[in-house]
């Protein structure tokens, strides 16, 4: 056992703990009773110290834990519960943040990467905003801290011993450096390189929503009520755009690795994410208008301070437990709901009685607003957002309120909607609807001077297309047999319109010679994320139907029968337009490109390694000579999917692959795989194949005696006995001297081609042994069963079994790519008007006056709208 390593670990969580408890004092002295800007020196070189020594501790918390995962090191609970010895390197780095205390980590060491930006960039603001910063590491490392003071326990340590977690298993008793030889690996699911990559994004998007917090606060604090929203700007854009991206990220992985045939399906845990992202949205959009027009300011300063208290809630939700019977993937409560409630309500009681007390002294604009002025319809967007916000947060928070209720003694019978999908659709694609109008609008009335005569002539252009691009759409939506609802026309409506003005307002200041706009960027891409979820859910085509007039089994549900195609092994099935024919199963192997079949290696009793039976090429390269040694990938089994467009004649193959799973309900954990057109995604799954945990049930051997160069038929097959040689030890039989060892060269004709089988006759010390030989593809098995040397012949043994199948499961998603699209350009929008606020005149304030006049007639250039 190796102790130091998580000793180590430990303490320099506990120094981590320190000194964010210095830092966050230090930088409160070095400001208390003093103007923005100015500081203590001595409390500030102790608060900076401090700090930088708060980073080096997260920073050697960081190697240790993954120093413990990648050595193996099983004697510690974390690496054991999360990881394996198969698991390539960066599956790996998953494991760092799949638990709890992993993730609390990676959320701290973005927070300390935060800092030091922090501390270089915003010099003025450094004391104030760093004492908020602190003051949030010193909660969040209490996460981790695991230390019971006064037998209260503090966290929850990723160093704690397995021994020190199952205290109750014999084992430990009998033997208390006992180590387990084996993890119990990552969790299936998230063994896909998005899950590298989503979870650092999606948490560098929570800790970015600290800084405007941050800057809000400290804004409260020092009474610098107008000068915050500079400095904090650009931060919410990046926070902004990292978020969204980091919540597409997960809606890609749920649908490429999950099977249930879409990518959001509002699961509390993804409405913990989405929630505070559209408040946040809502609140760059607040802190624009302050910026550009002078109002709205009392707007930003709640929707930042409700921004980061939705993801405290949003991280209590998730954590505490109190999702474990309504989210397939909420962490288990690790006894930290306590800890996790008391961290979220100090910072939202600090948060809104600072706002309640500056409330009163926050400037506000005498400006009215009539509906010429764009400021209205960025309000109305952001209020839109907001009202969308809550309705996914009331529903969502039902199990919070009936535990709250249970705590205090009250049963209550608010359950869940019975269909949950149904209920947040409907009332979210309306907001989306909104959201795709009032974008456009505002966009086009934000660019010019607006009176009744140039908004009205602004908008006929797009409403005009609008009105001509939704009709041919439902035209072509009939002309194809399908039917289009009134909803659906409206919602087509609002996203031709959101990208035909967003569009539009581009062109034009692409043509008057202003840079581009990345709020009219960001908003077209929005509009045709809009669209793409419109045709990809809603026109979603299952093009499997069972049209065999055949129940394929009682025991399944009546969608898998009725939804499903049946492909026996080797035989084509018509399928919708398309040829499909099943070919075989395969295993992933590190190093081959693409998958090798099943019939090339030869298990051994590793599970891990195989043999090659026949030389494993791909792509023109030998990768492994017959009798090589193979490293194996064997939890997922791939099974290759022949398609043939009738119409076209294109071929291409799909490997949607399956695993058996105890802990899914059917056994069978199942991903799909994807062929993308421009147009269209083909998205197949398996939903059932042969349970490769039983034995095949293969029928009583046949017998028959055999010359070399007979025939022999098998069921619908025949082979021809070509010869007999010495054994190969690619069979396995680690042979020894003395052995004697034969195989049959068998040239099984199936119905395609033709099939090599060795079946081998062992002598060893005086006792015969046989091993058998199968061709999968065909069902068949054959034994060399005894030899007659003097005449000559050769006795085999012929079983049948079922042939090999899978129940297979298609559909057709239309124009899902402009959904990818969409949420492409609207990262693209964020990184611009990011680099429009920190580029030349981005600073630039206007004033009432100013920013009422044409931008074309300004002697700066004209800022977007983000």
């Amino acid at each position: 056992m190796n102790l130091l390593i998580g000793n180590i670990g430990h303490l320099s969580v506990i120094v981590a703990f320190a000194a964010a408890l210095v830092a966050a004092y230090g930088y409160f002295q070095a400001t208390r009773g003093r103007a923005l800007g100015d500081t203590d020196a001595s409390w500030m070189r102790i608060a900076r110290g401090a700090f930088f020594v708060h980073g080096a501790a997260v920073m050697v918390v960081v190697g240790c834990l993954f120093n413990i995962i990648h050595a193996h090191r099983y004697e510690y609970y974390y690496a054991w519960s999360h990881s394996s010895n198969h698991l390539p390197v960066e599956y790996m780095i998953s494991c760092f943040w799949e638990g709890q205390e992993g993730s609390f980590l990676l959320w701290i060491f973005w927070h300390v990467v935060l800092g030091l930006c922090i501390m270089r960039f915003n010099r003025k603001w450094e004391a104030p905003v760093m004492a908020v910063f602190s003051g949030v590491q010193l909660f969040l490392v209490s996460m981790i801290l695991g230390v019971v003071l006064g037998g209260v326990k503090i966290g929850s340590s990723p160093f704690i011993l397995l021994r020190d977690f199952m205290t109750d298993l014999p084992v430990f008793k009998m033997n208390p450096d006992f180590v387990p030889k084996d993890g119990t690996g990552l969790n299936a699911l998230l063994q896909n390189y998005w899950m590298v990559i989503h979870p650092p994004t999606l948490f560098l998007g929570f800790a970015l929503t600290l800084v405007p917090f941050a800057f809000a606060i400290a804004a409260l604090w020092k009474k610098e009520l107008t000068s915050w929203v500079k400095p904090a700007l650009p931060w919410t854009l990046v926070g902004g755009g990292v978020l969204g991206v980091g919540v597409m990220m997960g809606a890609y992985w749920a649908y490429e690795t999950l099977n249930f045939g879409g990518y959001w399906n509002w699961d509390p845990v993804e409405n913990a994410v989405y929630i505070p992202w559209l408040v946040l949205v809502a609140s760059l959009h607040g802190m624009v208008l302050w910026q550009k027009r002078r109002m709205g300011l009392r707007t930003a300063f709640a929707l930042v301070v409700a921004t980061f208290v939705l993801i405290l809630y949003a991280t209590f939700l998730t954590r505490s437990g109190v999702l474990g019977n309504s989210s397939v993937h909420s962490f288990t409560d690790l006894g930290l709901s306590g800890q996790l409630f008391i961290y979220m309500a100090a910072f939202t009681v600090l948060a809104v009685a600072l706002l309640i007390s500056r409330w009163k002294q926050i400037p506000i604009s005498e400006k009215e607003l009539n509906g010429y002025n764009p400021e209205l319809w960025v309000f109305v967007g952001a209020t839109v957002l907001c009202l969308g916000a809550f309705q996914v947060l009331f529903t969502t928070s039902i199990p919070v309120y009936n535990s709250f209720m249970g705590l205090l003694g009250i049963k209550t019978n608010v359950a869940l909607p019975a269909d949950q999908i149904a209920h947040y659709s409907k009332m979210q694609l309306w907001m989306g609807v909104g959201v795709a109008l009032l974008s456009g609008v505002a966009q086009i009335m934000w660019w010019q001077r607006n009176t009744k005569e140039t908004v009205v002539n602004s908008l006929t252009a797009p409403t005009l297309l609008t009105l001509l691009g939704t009709a041919l759409v439902v035209l072509l939506v009939r002309y194809n047999g399908l039917t289009i609802s009134p909803t659906y026309i409206v919602l087509t409506l609002a996203g031709l319109f959101g990208v035909l003005a967003n569009f539009g307002t581009i062109f034009t200041l692409l043509r008057r010679g202003v840079r581009l706009s990345g709020g009219a960027v960001a908003h077209l891409g929005i509009a045709l994320m809009l669209l793409g979820i419109l045709a990809s859910a809603g026109y979603s085509n299952i093009i499997s139907r069972n049209v065999s007039g055949l129940l394929y089994s009682r025991e399944f549900d009546e969608d898998l029968n009725r939804d499903n195609v049946l492909l026996w092994r080797n035989e084509t099935t018509p399928m919708q337009g398309y040829q499909l024919t099943y070919t075989g199963q395969f295993f992933e192997v590190p190093g081959v490109p693409g998958y090798v079949d099943k019939q090339l290696l030869y298990r051994t009793d590793d599970e891990y390694k195989a043999l090659a039976r026949a030389p494993i090429v791909s792509q023109g390269k030998t990768y492994y000579k017959t009798g090589d040694t193979v490293n194996i990938m064997p939890e997922n089994t791939y099974y290759r999917i022949n398609y043939k467009d009738v119409k076209s004649g294109e071929q291409f193959a799909l490997y949607p692959r399956a695993q058996v799973n105890e802990e899914m309900g059917n056994g069978l954990l199942a991903s799909p795989a994807i062929k993308k057109f421009w147009g269209h995604d083909i998205y197949t799954h398996v939903s059932s194949v042969l349970d490769p945990r039983k034995e095949k049930p293969w029928s009583e051997p046949k017998e028959t005696m055999l010359a070399v160069g007979d025939t022999i038929f098998l069921n619908d097959y025949f082979a021809v006995f070509r010869a007999i040689e010495p054994a190969h030890e690619t069979a396995g039989l680690n042979l020894q001297k003395g052995d004697l060892a034969l195989q049959a060269d068998m040239i099984v004709h199936g119905e395609k081609r033709q099939y090599h089988a060795h079946p081998v006759f062992v002598v060893r010390n005086r006792m015969v042994g046989r091993v058998p030989d199968e061709v999968e593809d065909l069902g068949v098995r054959l034994s060399l069963n005894a030899i007659d040397p003097v005449a000559g012949k050769f006795t085999f043994g012929v079983s049948t079994t079922q042939k090999d199948y899978v129940i297979l499961k298609a559909m057709e998603k239309p124009f899902i790519n402009l959904l990818w699209s969409g949420t492409l350009l609207m990262a693209i929008g964020f990184g611009l008007s990011l680099r429009q606020r920190g580029g030349k005149g981005g600073a630039v304030v206007e004033t009432e006056e100013t920013a009422s006049e044409a931008p074309a007639a300004r002697s700066t250039k004209p800022q977007p709208v983000a």
